[in-house]
């Protein structure tokens, strides 16, 4: 039984995770800790708890970043971060963290997200020289944008592209630039999630989507990362790590 600290408990991937752990023989959350708890049995300090545990899932808030890492150093626990939103400051403090920890960091934990960005720099790398175009829908309370995921995508892109720029929404009467990654955000009603990948020539358009349906797939994907993780040693670690190792 794998034992975790859900970070971010009360809010709705906190739900959502531990509706998913409930039905399951093979994990179990021995901590709840939220910052904003209002909760019976939830925690506001992780330092508050100090039990046996296996892996901290963080569903919280980028803000929490810095108190979650000295906590997962601290206690020497490998931590999936699936918050997104974070500074470059915080970039960095994980990075550095991943040094004495193993560390899965993703702004999407979806593996058909991963699978889509495999494939949309696959489509940009064979059209060189065709227009790329991200349009991210979320729902309406949703607060960054553009998301990390079209972020993950775009900045992706760019490996393959070294001349690309990333324009984040359109206006104004200026005409497109040749090495422009366009990035749209729609916000609207209760959407999970909507990434679309438009790879257009002027004689054909390759579109590349991914929905997501549910917030439980994000659950499901925190839990494959638990699993991937607990083996690892300390590292910085994603969804193409887990791709890598069902290929391998």
């Amino acid at each position: 039984m794998t034992k975790i600290i859900l970070y971010g408990a009360c809010g709705r991937m906190g739900k959502a995770m531990e509706t998913l752990v409930s039905a399951s023989d093979s994990y179990e959350i021995v901590a709840r800790i939220d910052k904003m708890a209002n909760e019976p049995g939830v925690l506001r300090n992780p330092d508050d708890f100090g039990g046996e545990a296996d892996v901290i899932v963080d569903f919280s808030h980028h803000l929490a970043t810095k108190d979650l890492l000295n906590y997962a150093v601290h206690r020497g626990l490998p931590t999936v971060i699936a918050t997104t939103g974070h500074t470059e400051e915080e970039e960095a403090m994980i990075a550095n963290a991943a040094k004495n920890v193993p560390i899965f960091h993703s702004a999407n934990m979806s593996l058909g997200v991963a699978l889509l960005i495999e494939l949309a720099v696959k489509t940009a790398s064979v059209m060189p020289d065709a227009d790329i175009e991200i349009v991210e829908t979320h729902h309406n309370r949703k607060l960054d944008a553009p998301s990390g995921t079209a972020l993950m995508i775009a900045n992706a892109i760019k490996n393959v592209r070294e001349k690309a720029l990333i324009k984040l929404g359109r206006s104004g009467k200026a005409v497109r630039e040749k090495d422009e990654i366009g990035i749209h955000a729609v916000r609207r009603g209760n959407v999970v999630g909507i990434h679309e990948v438009l790879v257009s020539t002027d004689c054909q358009t390759i579109t590349l989507k991914h929905e997501a349906h549910s917030r439980a797939l994000f659950a499901e994907g925190a839990l494959s990362a638990v699993s991937f993780l607990r083996n690892q040693k300390p590292g910085l670690y994603d969804m193409n790590s887990i791709i890598d190792q069902k290929e391998g």
